[in-house]
């Protein structure tokens, strides 16, 4: 995040580079980049004729310079963007002869999604050497996403509760895109300055703050038996949203935690939370898991687990429903 912020700054002081290669595994800061020159950069009676948007798929290496060579009309410069231009993966190299030579009053913007450039080859070395951006975005990991959603909700003066994060990362996985979509929602309906808590995402979001994976995986970690036993019976009434190769997901994860928690020498609260890459709200609920489940009983678990996310697939499950299947995963846990 802080690399985009200085890109958009360098945009806002007027210091352009003749071209943006946006590249990586994360559309979502791709897509902000490029929306931020799109919309910025000229003013809006100069984009008519200057401001060009391709597709990867419709173009050429040699349509994209032939483009990026021309002059602008009546403005001091023009751009050209290129979406999806990771179709054009196998000829990329070949816009190294332009790069090494770019026209000073084109900006080029390159959104290279999903793949990266080899940084090795002359591509990577003749952005860098004339003065051009390249810019990595990298997925996030599950246990950075939380402090995500914090960020760019304390940049809009708003804040959210632990559970309530957990439970949007838990629905919508790690796509910021999703995610983002999500948090303008609640910017419309909520007001500024609130903290948003998990009845609000249940509200506006329609996600349930008693009966979702954040639930379970909290109940069979404090070994309430009841409350997960109600938790699975809503899952096996509301498949589609609760999809079990998922809930398995999660749990592995969760017990792969604990057993990491259970080889730790420092058990301090900041310790775990540190080694456990987790948000120190949820730490007490480790330690109560580690009381329930002791090391050996984990490893137990986790081989469990590994069992039902392959018959979760429907391997060896001679088609048991899913509520089923889900009912015995709980019972096999707590044996």
């Amino acid at each position: 995040m802080d690399d985009v912020k200085q890109i958009v700054a360098d945009i806002k002081n007027g210091n352009l580079k003749p071209i943006y290669f946006l590249m990586g595994e994360e559309p979502y800061y791709i897509d902000a980049i490029s929306n931020y020159i799109e919309k910025n950069i000229l003013a809006e009676e100069e984009k008519g004729f200057n401001q060009m948007v391709l597709y990867g798929r419709d173009v050429t290496i040699e349509d994209i310079v032939g483009h990026a060579k021309r002059y602008p009309m009546m403005a001091e410069r023009q751009v050209v963007i290129v979406k999806e231009a990771q179709d054009l993966s196998r000829t990329i190299e070949q816009l190294t002869s332009y790069i090494s030579n770019p026209q000073p009053s084109t900006v080029l913007v390159m959104n290279y999604k999903y793949k990266k450039i080899d940084k090795r080859k002359a591509l990577y070395k003749a952005i860098k050497k004339n003065d051009g951006v390249v810019f990595e975005s990298k997925k996030l990991y599950e246990n950075q996403v939380s402090d995500w959603i914090r960020r760019v909700l304390s940049g809009k003066n708003y804040t959210i509760s632990p559970k309530a994060s957990q439970m949007l990362v838990e629905f919508l996985g790690t796509d910021l895109s999703k995610i983002n979509n999500e948090l303008e929602k609640l910017k419309i309906v909520l007001p500024e300055g609130i903290q948003i808590s998990a009845e609000h995402i249940e509200q506006h979001i329609g996600i349930s703050k008693d009966y979702n994976n954040f639930e379970l995986r909290k109940a069979v970690g404090a070994g309430d038996t009841l409350k997960a036993f109600k938790i699975v019976k809503y899952f096996a009434d509301n498949p589609k949203d609760n999809p079990m190769v998922l809930t398995v997901s999660l749990l592995f994860g969760f017990f792969s935690q604990l057993l990491h928690y259970h080889g730790l020498n420092d058990k301090s609260p900041r310790s775990v939370a540190s080694a456990l890459k987790i948000n120190p709200y949820f730490v007490n609920e480790y330690v109560a898991a580690a009381h329930n489940f002791p090391m050996r009983k984990v490893s137990q678990v986790i081989s469990i687990l590994r069992e039902f996310d392959v018959r979760s697939k429907g391997v060896n499950s001679n088609a048991v429903p899913q509520g089923d299947l889900l009912k015995e995963l709980l019972v096999r846990i707590f044996s």
